[in-house]
């Protein structure tokens, strides 16, 4: 039996056309990580999605994650959603090309990935620092943010 996609708050996107990575656009690490997909992702593959957005925050509230407190970045897929470190490592898996080699480091069991992840993710602000306003992509790169 086919499913219809689901729509996002009213914007007529698919939820399923491809994998949506959901960030933090007011993070300087996730916008600046946000910029980096943009730059690399020569085939598009991914589409990205701020979490202070309309579609990123109801993909958040889809995934049980408030969009007001959260601690990692998710990458939806239809039904699928990767989190925390599994997210990192299929960002450069679908970047493809020499970027892919990073993933050698699934060896390492997820939950040491995670505990390195989340440590970052909790004090990043702390860290990288925090915008006063969400990143806005260029015009070449708006067709690629929900």
């Amino acid at each position: 039996m086919a499913t219809q996609p689901q729509t996002a708050a009213g914007t007529g996107e698919p939820y399923d056309d491809g994998p949506i990575i959901v960030f933090d656009a007011l993070c300087v690490l996730c916008s600046t990580n946000a910029q980096f997909i943009l730059k690399h992702d020569r085939r598009g593959h991914f589409r990205l999605a701020s979490m202070q957005g309309d579609v990123g925050a109801a993909l958040f509230r889809r995934c049980g994650i408030d969009p007001a407190d959260p601690e990692s970045f998710v990458i939806v897929e239809g039904d699928t959603v990767l989190r925390n470190s599994d997210a990192v490592l299929a960002i450069y898996d679908g970047l493809g090309g020499a970027w892919r080699a990073l993933t050698v480091f699934r060896i390492i069991p997820r939950f040491l990935r995670d505990r390195l992840y989340l440590l970052v993710a909790r004090n990043r602000y702390r860290i990288f620092g925090r915008r006063e306003t969400c990143w806005v992509p260029s015009p070449e790169q708006a067709g690629r943010i929900l």
